[in-house]
């Protein structure tokens, strides 16, 4: 039946990268730019975005299936909250989001057509600068220059989407998932380099159609290098690189690895005291399975003491 090779297909190639794409959203997504900058403590930083992803779906050439494409329209609520901790400056960062995703498939001839609503699963950011970046109040930060930035975060990703035991395809992935990082933030003149290397580990999913859905760890990388102006405004261009991530269904595996590489620009500018505007876009420079996207974000943000 096409219906049953639709699904069978988004089981195979979609959910796998479900906690990846539409989860994620301007500052939560991963190409994002200044997590382990340098800023005073006790700023609070909090930002409201929405964000376009669109792409196809690459599936086995030998299947009956055109046109397979997704839409996502997301929204994104994110507070960042700067302290002191043991002298150096840490940070934790809550995103919480709400997507609008949109699917379709010709299969053998017949348009097949599904959508979801709801939110995503929260990300909490918890980091810390480990070397050259110590907590310094708004007075003391004004006369510090930044050097070379070690910093470490742990990502954690919290089951509080919308789920269906009874679907394949969902919004919030049920289970928890972990990422250690490690970031180097350098400065040159007006130019900052940055480049962050982390893991994703998951819990299983004990609820997909009544099997266990686990998840293999992924690797992430990404690098940033921006270029600031005398009035804070600043351009930047961003990339990043995905590997693994192999799902296995009841103890049998398939080809869902992934191997997929982005780039992307992102444009920051002020608009008022404390408040500025972001916008960012990014695609796929190569993408070796699952969804192969481009997404347009902006979001407005607002940082006081």
């Amino acid at each position: 039946m096409p219906e049953k090779i639709f699904y069978a297909l988004l089981e195979k190639h979609f959910f796998t990268l479900c906690s990846f794409l539409f989860v994620m959203s301007v500052y939560s997504q991963d190409l994002e730019p200044r997590v382990y900058a340098n800023v005073p403590e006790k700023l609070n930083v909090a930002s409201v975005g929405y964000a376009f992803i669109d792409g196809n779906v690459l599936t086995e050439p030998s299947l009956p299936i055109y046109d397979f494409t997704i839409q996502s329209h997301n929204l994104l609520a994110t507070y960042v909250r700067t302290f002191g901790l043991a002298n150096k400056l840490a940070r934790i960062q809550i995103a919480v989001p709400y997507s609008f995703m949109d699917g379709s498939a010709n299969v053998s001839g017949e348009l097949l057509t599904g959508s979801r609503t709801g939110f995503g699963d929260t990300k909490i950011r918890f980091g810390i600068n480990l070397l050259g970046s110590p907590a310094l109040d708004k007075s003391e930060f004004r006369n510090y220059e930044q050097k070379t930035i070690l910093g470490v975060s742990l990502v954690t990703s919290i089951p509080t989407g919308k789920y269906y035991g009874d679907k394949r395809i969902n919004i919030g992935t049920n289970r928890w998932a972990f990422k250690p990082e490690i970031g180097i933030s350098k400065r040159f003149s007006h130019v900052y380099a940055e480049l962050y290397g982390g893991i994703w580990f998951y819990t299983d999913n004990n609820d997909f159609l009544g099997k266990k859905l686990e998840q293999k760890h992924t690797y992430s990388l990404q690098g940033h290098a921006s270029y600031y102006f005398k009035n804070n405004m600043w351009l930047g261009f961003n990339t990043n690189w995905f590997f693994g991530g192999k799902t296995i269904i009841d103890g049998v595996s398939d080809d869902s690895e992934i191997d997929n590489w982005r780039i992307g620009g992102t444009f920051s500018t002020p608009i008022g005291k404390g408040q500025s505007l972001r916008f960012q876009y990014h695609v796929g420079a190569y993408t070796n399975n699952g969804l192969n996207y481009y997404a347009l974000t902006a979001a407005y943000q607002y940082s006081f003491f």
